[in-house]
């Protein structure tokens, strides 16, 4: 590959594949129905789920809305904000979000983005082209405290979203970030967790004799925190 091919090829990459993981949120400035925000203001000291849905007034929308306002102390409890973010307008979300409180008995507490520029969905490679050039997948981007991207997750239109999910993996990371473990699959609050492998054969050796709850072999060992 020649330099201005190798170039051209780290332009196509950066514009394609942002935001990456453990790389810096993209900042932006916003119209929301709680005002004007700018998110590296609404991110400081907290962790942000950023979360898309393609239109106002749908029901599969709707319906993961109802569940994010359900979970709203839960989030709160673990420093979490929730911002949303369509491509309507302020007077849209104003409207829905009225309609949805009525309906439902509900308050959406969460400020919602009015993308009606598609600025921020491009930004985050919320559209999809195959799927849709003017409406923005369901995409969730978990941002931790200090502005860094820690995990996302891309939805189809026809799938709705599973908020304890969304829950689980926040724990998970904070977890991760507290004691320097990992999780292992399907793992929950309260179960055991993956002690980090051995880095060196005398390492390894020593695993073997050492004493955990679960050690099924040098290189998967679990433990309780």
């Amino acid at each position: 590959m020649s330099q201005q091919n190798y170039q051209d090829y780290e332009e196509i990459v950066e514009v394609c594949c942002c935001p990456r993981l453990h790389e810096p949120a993209p900042d932006f400035e916003a119209d929301t129905n709680r005002g004007k925000i700018k998110f590296s203001e609404y991110n400081k000291g907290s962790w942000v789920v950023l979360f898309s849905h393609p239109a106002d007034f749908t029901p599969v929308c709707t319906t993961e809305f109802i569940g994010f306002a359900q979970k709203q102390e839960e989030f709160e409890k673990r420093n979490v904000k929730l911002l949303g973010l369509s491509i309507d307008s302020v007077f849209s979300h104003i409207a829905w979000i009225r309609q949805i409180e009525e309906d439902f008995d509900i308050k959406i507490k969460f400020p919602v983005i009015a993308d009606l520029g598609m600025e921020v969905s491009h930004l985050y490679n919320m559209i999809q082209p195959a799927i849709s050039e003017v409406h923005a997948v369901r995409t969730i981007f978990i941002i931790d405290p200090e502005g860094i991207l820690r995990g996302y997750i891309m939805f189809p239109m026809s799938v709705g979203r599973n908020i304890d999910e969304i829950i689980r993996m926040i724990d998970a990371l904070q977890l991760v970030d507290e004691k320097q473990i990992a999780t292992p699959a399907n793992w929950q609050p309260g179960d055991n967790v993956i002690i980090p492998p051995p880095q060196t054969s005398e390492d390894a050796e020593k695993r073997l004799h050492e004493k955990h709850e679960e050690c099924n072999s040098w290189y998967l060992c679990k433990t309780g925190v």
